[in-house]
């Protein structure tokens, strides 16, 4: 995996394989029980113990390092500046495209860190809940771009992140309902000073517009320490939709409240065809557009292959 531009020499980036990252675990130990795969894995994601053993536990110990290094300097410069001390947050921002396993990968994440010593409250937020509801995505226009950056109250997004990482007490984030498709009214997630929070969303690395002015224009990212990117080639991407739709089809959808509750009756053919043609028309495009061009701006990289394992890591050098 190289992640230069055509005419860059340099490679801010380390790669490492499969087997050269599994061998950074060192002596970190495996906490998670086996029972558990099922509940952090999403719909046809890839996770078993060779997959938490081989990336995950390095990645864990990885984050210890960097979570211990940001702690020693935030109390350093209260030293030096002579500020009352406060707690805060270390942020992690976990981004890739749909059906790439955003989910699992940040579920995973939480059980391992909430895990180190001395169990640190790990907490975890989905930018679905920051999407404008259906009725103000309907009156503008762009209920197809749905997960587009145009489609998420970034002033929200933003306000809540700013609380979070000035140390604020009991800040709350809209719920987002994947059954109705929709932000449901009057609920919402409480996150009450976390050591850690881990943000998970398709775009996160996303950048601003520069203002001509020098103004300050605050993006997601400016409140992470730390972000990874789930990547894969497209074609495999594609295909884990489909699947997952069918699959879905014969599940979610046969609820008569959920949004897609229209597409349970189809055929194999039809739904595929319907779920290629979502992809393309939405997914596909907010790939390209919006998230893809993301991926250099991300700390780690995590490359997977047409089976949903990783196949290699690339890592920022400081």
């Amino acid at each position: 995996m190289d992640v230069r531009a055509p005419e860059q020499q340099y490679n801010p980036y380390r790669i490492y394989t499969r087997e050269e990252w599994s061998r950074l675990r060192d002596d970190t130990p495996m906490t998670l029980e086996p029972g558990e795969f099922d509940r952090l894995r999403s719909l046809h994601d890839r996770l078993d113990l060779q997959e938490v053993e081989d990336i995950y536990l390095p990645l864990s110990r990885l984050l210890s390092i960097y979570v211990d290094a940001m702690q020693r300097l935030y109390y350093s410069e209260r030293q030096f500046l002579n500020i009352r001390d406060r707690k805060v947050p270390y942020i992690i921002g976990v981004a890739g495209s749909v059906a790439v396993g955003k989910s699992t990968t940040a579920r995973v994440l939480q059980a391992l860190l909430a895990r180190w010593s001395p169990r640190p409250k790990v907490e975890l937020i989905t930018t679905d809940g920051f999407l404008y509801p259906n009725a103000v995505l309907d009156r503008q226009g762009i209920m197809q771009k749905k997960g587009f950056p145009e489609s998420y109250d970034l002033p929200l997004l933003l306000s809540f992140l700013s609380d979070i990482k000035s140390g604020r007490r009991h800040v709350r984030a809209p719920v987002y309902s994947h059954l109705t498709y929709d932000i449901v009214p009057g609920q919402w997630a409480e996150v009450d000073q976390p050591d850690i929070l881990i943000v998970e969303g398709v775009n996160v690395l996303q950048t601003g517009k520069l203002p001509r002015d020098g103004k300050a224009v605050p993006v997601v990212s400016d409140f992470f320490d730390f972000s990874v990117y789930i990547d894969a080639d497209e074609a495999a991407l594609r295909r884990w939709y489909i699947k997952r739709f069918l699959a879905l089809r014969d599940t979610a959808f046969t609820n008569p409240k959920s949004y897609f509750n229209r597409y349970a009756l189809l055929s194999d053919e039809e739904a595929t065809a319907t779920a290629t043609a979502i992809w393309e028309r939405t997914n596909l495009a907010n790939l390209e557009d919006n998230i893809l061009p993301t991926r250099p701006r991300a700390t780690l990289i995590l490359k997977k292959g047409a089976d949903h394992v990783v196949e290699s890591v690339a890592l920022r050098r400081l």
